[in-house]
């Protein structure tokens, strides 16, 4: 199971760091702030630049969190609400089908983050080496909750700015 959760972690973790990283700085084919702003004004995420920004900072930053085992609650909230804003403003009308644009990835990415919050990221994290693990389904639910009621924030926010 070391070895196991720990691919895990990694291969999920730097995937996000990549995505985050699209949005930020433009890497990996990415439209960097100013092109992912435009997208995000585009589908009525408002402000487009401070959205841009803190989307590829949850996705960079809990990816790399996730990568490493450190703060893994931390990391499970905030992919989650990376995932849930993306739902809601993107994928909830196409049904669950990753084939039509629907929402069926970001539900496996919440569920594997939910499952190493649950779980714990094992014995090969940082988490593990400094002591400060902590796992648990409530820690795994308060952490894809954090995520979601932030993802409602932004949602809500886009709203009354539109």
């Amino acid at each position: 199971m070391k070895i196991g959760m720990a691919v895990l972690r990694l291969v999920v973790g730097l995937l996000f760091v990549g995505h985050g990283m699209q949005k930020l700085a433009g890497w990996f084919g990415g439209g960097g702030v100013q092109g992912t702003a435009q997208g995000f004004e585009g589908m009525g995420i408002r402000p487009g630049r401070d959205n841009a920004i803190a989307a590829g900072v949850s996705e960079a930053g809990g990816g790399a969190l996730l990568a490493a085992g450190l703060a893994t609650p931390l990391a499970a909230t905030m992919i989650s609400g990376a995932m849930g804003s993306a739902v809601y403003h993107v994928h909830k009308d196409n049904g669950p089908w990753v084939t039509q644009g629907g929402w069926e990835y970001n539900a496996v990415l919440t569920s594997v983050v939910f499952a190493v919050a649950a779980a714990g990221p094992g014995e090969l994290s940082l988490d593990h080496a400094l002591g400060i693990e902590r796992s648990g389904p409530a820690i795994a639910l308060a952490a894809i909750g954090a995520g979601l009621l932030g993802s409602a924030g932004v949602a809500a926010r886009a709203k009354a700015l539109a």
